[in-house]
């Protein structure tokens, strides 16, 4: 049985509905993806996860509908899933607008400020264990935002970046330095956000306004959000930002402190990928040390 005939009996199976027409498009690193048409005309998306990776699809699941929950930001809705498959809203996308721009930085400020139980909490419903990307990522409620930064956003991912050879000794022992002085580098205490947590730019998808997708969603702290949506570039990036700062304006010193959290994501890219990525996370320790 072919990929395309497995996704129909998938499709089917989940929603209840024979699908006219599916067919392969890009998903990204982590899974096989799938545009769906009904036969009323209606679209859908779905997408599969390997068994080496358990819980994924649960916890995409959970991060889209609690996402979605506050109203305020655009978001796929979940048509409904199993332990393999997700099947949601389908999202066409086209050129990015600064009207879209404007409108993703509100939502995002209105999405962050609907807060989280913790640090570390998962979306309602899903697993401790999740996934950024190809790497497991675990969601642990943590009392604090640097301890559970360190813990659990920066500690794992630079032991396995040193074990294949992507950051050396000297690096690491930059990069746990910040570990260390976190308290004084995390610039004044906020409450826990509501996160989409992997949002480069690739998960946003660009139409009258702009949609979420393909989310890690945890609560943790909303500059977090902001620097990875800088990490690679962002179309029309200085309207989002503006608009954000309208509606909830960002400590000061949040623009010193990209580089401390841009730390996380370039870790696990160094984790997936090596290359220059153990560099730049070694950087982005020096330039959080540097900022203080």
């Amino acid at each position: 049985m072919n990929g395309v005939e497995v996704a129909r009996r998938a499709i089917t199976g989940i929603t209840g509905r024979e699908p006219a027409e599916v067919r392969p498009v890009g998903g990204g690193d982590t899974a096989a993806a799938f545009a769906v048409r009904f036969a009323d005309g209606s679209s859908a998306f779905a997408k599969w996860a390997p068994e080496k990776m358990p819980g994924a699809i649960d916890a995409e699941a959970a991060s889209l509908e609690w996402l979605a929950e506050p109203g305020v930001a655009a978001v796929p809705a979940v048509h409904g899933h199993d332990s393999s498959w997700l099947v949601t809203e389908f999202v066409p996308s086209t050129r990015p607008t600064e009207t879209a721009a404007a409108g993703l930085g509100a939502a995002l400020a209105r999405l962050h400020a609907s807060g989280a139980e913790a640090f570390g909490a998962a979306p309602p419903g899903g697993p401790a264990d999740a996934w950024i990307g190809l790497a497991p990522m675990r969601n642990e409620p943590t009392a604090d935002w640097p301890h559970f930064y360190a813990r659990h956003r920066i500690e794992p991912y630079l032991r396995s970046a040193v074990e294949r050879g992507a950051i050396d000794r000297d690096g690491a022992a930059v990069i746990s330095r910040v570990c260390d002085e976190l308290d004084d580098l995390a610039g004044p205490a906020e409450p826990p956000a509501r996160l989409h947590g992997d949002l480069w730019s690739g998960n946003v998808r660009w139409g009258e306004r702009a949609w979420l997708i393909d989310p890690a969603a945890h609560g943790g702290h909303r500059e977090t959000d902001l620097a990875m949506l800088q990490l690679f570039g962002c179309p029309q990036l200085d309207h989002v930002l503006t608009a954000y700062q309208e509606v909830s304006p960002l400590a000061d010193g949040w623009r010193e402190r990209v580089g401390l959290h841009q730390l996380f994501p370039l870790l696990v890219h160094a984790v997936l990928f090596g290359g220059g990525f153990g560099a730049q996370a070694v950087a982005a320790a020096r330039s959080a040390l540097a900022a203080r």
